[in-house]
């Protein structure tokens, strides 16, 4: 039985008249519950993923679920007001942080808002805090190196402009002082740091700020604080938005650091956002893009060919292991995508020997690519020198006569081990590093007993430095070894021995 006209006319009018409404539940919501910083709001219809949603009292979420009949929503501030029936707007804007010069030498929160005390920050311009990766056509492959300063990194773990390179180990054995150092030694580097924080102490932060500052670093960094007292979410966009920040510069041809701290408390927000959030949990409650996760954050760091400018984004990303464990889900998850890890270990901490990096452990995928000529000349044998050691030392416990060959091999493996030892936020340049490593390869430290190694490094520098600086001139501009310089070197070098031993015996 077909439809009579009035009928018809009747039904059109009825729809008409619910046409605005229709529409606004595509952009207007309603909250339907809230709590743990999560709420589920009805309607939005038109929301997207990673957009700003505002809620009544100027506070913002972010939206992360999209199901069929409601949006899964993470609030970005004080959720305490807020309450069921509470109406809630799209803003159609996708996350977004401030990015510019501006940003350098202050302190902010993932949003973008300073956290310093020094007042608003003075930029116009934003970046979406997710961006996909550059692609391969644009990249170029790493082959000018990034200094840290320390002799043990630069010297056996050489890290590049564009590299991935994961600072990995238990609590408390020195992972945010070597990326704290590796910051310092970028003065006059033409490098622009950030150093991202996740879930630190406010106390912490302020301490390495503080140390910046000391060291005249924060004038070409910026840090991006998501402490542990924030929420959640506020945690999981914080590394987003700090790559965000480094990418402005990349665009422009410059090189940036930017340094992970940790990604370890990161895994555990984003956990807690998921759970939340009735996500399905798997290994370790962890969701099952908890890879991805790191992986498209991790991705954003390269190398740009010089048609898309010759910009790089060199990453320190940080893992906390637990009892040295790094055969675990998050640790093996970023080792896969990194480009080789610095491993710190707790019992080389504990005997004293800083920065305790494992060099058997630790390894660099892109290798001498990223050492300058003169590096690679003195330092090519270190890291056979010291497994050799070890590999001795472990026999000598038990053998009581030991021949002349393996007492030299264990005594040279102390000496080198000495030259590696650095006290904290003390980084060496290139050139000074060059100066002891030839001292080690060419048996100047022979006669000279271990507890006296470092003294005789720090006088044969000096010596260096004082009586023939056109040697580090030239290393420094050259940056390679000529048949010349090596011999002049060797002249140096034995007539300060000689000197040495002088006043060894006066003592």
């Amino acid at each position: 039985m077909g439809l009579r006209p009035d009928e018809i006319s009747a039904l059109i009018k009825d729809q008409i008249k619910h046409y605005d409404d229709i529409i606004e539940q595509k952009d207007i919501g309603t909250v339907m519950t809230v709590g743990d910083g999560v709420a589920v709001i009805h309607g939005l219809d038109n929301a997207m993923v990673s957009e700003l949603i505002e809620f009544p009292g100027n506070v913002f979420g972010m939206v992360m679920n999209l199901d069929e009949d409601s949006v899964g929503i993470t609030l970005l501030g004080n959720a305490d007001e807020i309450k069921e029936g509470d109406e809630v707007r799209r803003t159609g804007k996708i996350i977004e942080v401030p990015v510019g010069d501006e940003l350098l030498g202050r302190v902010v929160n993932p949003l973008g808002q300073a956290i310093d005390g020094q007042g608003d920050l003075r930029t116009s311009k934003t970046r979406p805090i997710e961006r996909i990766a550059p692609g391969v056509m644009t990249r170029k492959s790493v082959d000018q190196p990034l200094q840290t300063g320390i002799t043990t990194i630069d010297s056996i773990i050489p890290i590049g402009r564009g590299q991935r390179e994961l600072i990995i180990g238990d609590r408390e054995t020195g992972k945010t002082a070597i990326a704290i150092d590796t910051i310092l030694n970028q003065k006059n580097q033409n490098i622009y740091c950030i150093y991202v924080a996740i879930g630190q102490k406010n106390s912490t932060v302020a301490q390495v700020v503080n140390k910046l500052k000391q060291g005249g670093a924060m004038e070409y960094t910026t840090v991006v604080s998501a402490s542990a007292s924030e929420m959640a979410p506020v945690q999981y966009i914080a590394p987003y938005a700090g790559c965000a920040i480094a990418e402005e510069w990349l665009e422009q041809g410059k090189d940036v650091l930017i340094v992970y701290d940790d990604l370890s408390k990161h895994a555990v927000a984003y956990r807690t956002l998921s759970l939340l959030l009735k996500r399905a949990p798997g290994r370790e409650a962890y969701p099952g893009d908890v890879f991805y996760l790191h992986s498209r954050l991790l991705e954003r760091s390269c190398r740009l060919n010089e048609e898309n400018g010759g910009g790089s984004i060199t990453a320190l990303p940080i893992i906390e292991t637990q009892a040295g464990d790094i055969s675990a889900y998050i640790p093996t998850n970023v080792i896969s995508i990194t480009d080789g890890q610095i491993f710190l270990q707790q019992e080389l901490f504990n005997a004293g020997f800083r920065p305790a990096i494992d060099t058997g452990l630790s390894v660099s995928r892109v290798g001498s690519a990223a050492q300058i000529k003169a590096m690679k000349q003195v330092s090519s044998s270190l890291k056979f020198e010291l497994a050799q050691y070890q590999e001795m030392q472990a026999f000598a416990q038990f053998g009581s006569d030991l021949d002349e060959a393996t007492k030299a091999t264990i005594d040279h493996g102390e000496k080198v081990r000495e030259v590696l030892k650095q006290a904290q936020y003390s980084p060496r340049l290139v050139t000074e590093q060059v100066i002891t490593l030839f001292a080690l390869k060419y048996g100047f430290t022979k006669t000279i007993k271990t507890n006296k190694i470092s003294e005789f490094m720090t006088g044969i520098t000096e010596n260096v430095k004082m009586t023939h600086p056109e040697y580090l001139t030239e290393i420094e501009e050259k940056k390679v070894l000529s048949d010349e310089l090596i011999s002049s070197l060797k002249e140096v070098m034995s007539a300060y021995v000689k000197q040495f031993e002088n006043l060894q015996k006066a003592e």
